[in-house]
């Protein structure tokens, strides 16, 4: 999606706070204004749904020493048009590393955010334990902090989607977590709502019964992102009743397979698992307990946290490019 905005009118603050891109600077007149003087300058903002140029709008500062200014006609035509193969469209996505805030107060949330982005994390996560604990003040302060970084609000929300969207995305937030488990309708709305307020939506398949048809199930609903998600309490508990316990990866190229955009693992996975899986086709990769964050206790992981994850945004960012859907499996 495009906009314009009249430089020597308005700042434009709504847009960069909704993550929109600033491409540039127009100058012309409407089609059927031929013989009036030509409009003030206005700037040209981008908001992209998914896929590479989507990548390179919600963190530009990650890209910006790989990547020059070019015209908006040439960046879509060499970044956001898919890649084509034997016949079969495909899209590739740059990998992200995104970190789970899973934390209950705003200070260590906003430190443990603070060092992440040192380290390289291109997208942080207002986790839930936060929300219930400062509800939309977290996302406040982490916006108020960092301007210019996505927010992923893990809402988990199952009832309310548009309101609770909202309410985010007025917060600050530039992606809500929404629950296959709940209603297709509360998965409409919340889809609703970011169209509305020029947010992401990103899907979760915990609890669903076939999490691969859960994934299709999302994606016709109009989410952005899948999660694939294998739940914390299932895990620990199935563990202690001497039970198999699956791991996202099980699965994961299944899920992948069946939908057409980016997917992201969650639950269970080692951090050596964690940033394997763009491999399985799954780009955007979580990191959270154990390393940033203690799970039993819900506050900062002990240790030298900014450097062990500068290695991982290292290693997870020299993937590159993803191919995302069908062509994963190839």
């Amino acid at each position: 999606m495009e906009s314009f905005v009249e430089e020597e009118r308005f700042a434009g603050t709504c847009y960069q706070a909704a993550n929109w891109s600033c491409l540039g600077k127009i100058q012309g007149r409407g089609k059927l204004e031929k013989t009036m003087p030509r409009s003030s300058p206005s700037n040209v903002s981008l908001f992209a749904r998914y896929g590479p140029i989507f990548q390179i709008c919600s963190a530009p500062d990650q890209y910006s020493d790989r990547m020059f200014t070019v015209s908006l006609q040439n960046l879509i035509a060499s970044q956001a048009l898919p890649v084509t193969k034997s016949g079969t469209k495909s899209c590739f996505v740059k990998t992200i590393v995104q970190i789970s805030l899973d934390l209950v107060s705003i200070p260590d949330a906003l430190d443990t955010a603070a060092k992440a982005l040192r380290a390289g994390v291109d997208w942080l996560e207002a986790g839930t334990p936060l929300i219930i604990a400062e509800g939309m003040n977290g996302v406040r302060e982490l916006r108020r902090a960092f301007p210019k970084t996505p927010i992923v609000a893990d809402l988990k929300t199952m009832d309310g989607g548009y309101l609770e969207a909202e309410l985010m995305a007025k917060a600050g937030a530039t992606h809500v977590v929404v629950m296959g488990q709940a209603h297709r309708e509360t998965v409409e709305l919340t889809v609703k709502a970011g169209a509305a307020f020029g947010i992401q939506v990103m899907g979760d398949n915990l609890g669903m019964p076939d999490p691969v048809e859960g994934a299709r199930i999302l994606e016709d609903a109009g989410c952005d992102c899948i999660i694939h998600h294998i739940g914390y309490d299932f895990r620990n508990v199935r563990r202690d009743r001497g039970l198999p316990v699956e791991t996202p990866l099980d699965r994961l190229r299944d899920v992948v397979a069946a939908v057409r955009v980016p997917v992201q693992a969650v639950g269970g996975l080692t951090i050596e698992q964690a940033i394997e899986t763009p491999k399985y086709g799954a780009p955007l990769v979580v990191i959270g307990a154990p390393l940033a964050i203690d799970a039993g206790s819900f506050q900062a992981a002990a240790g030298d946290i900014e450097a062990v994850l500068r290695e991982i945004c290292s290693r997870v960012h020299g993937h590159g490019d993803v191919p995302i859907g069908k062509e994963a499996s190839r």
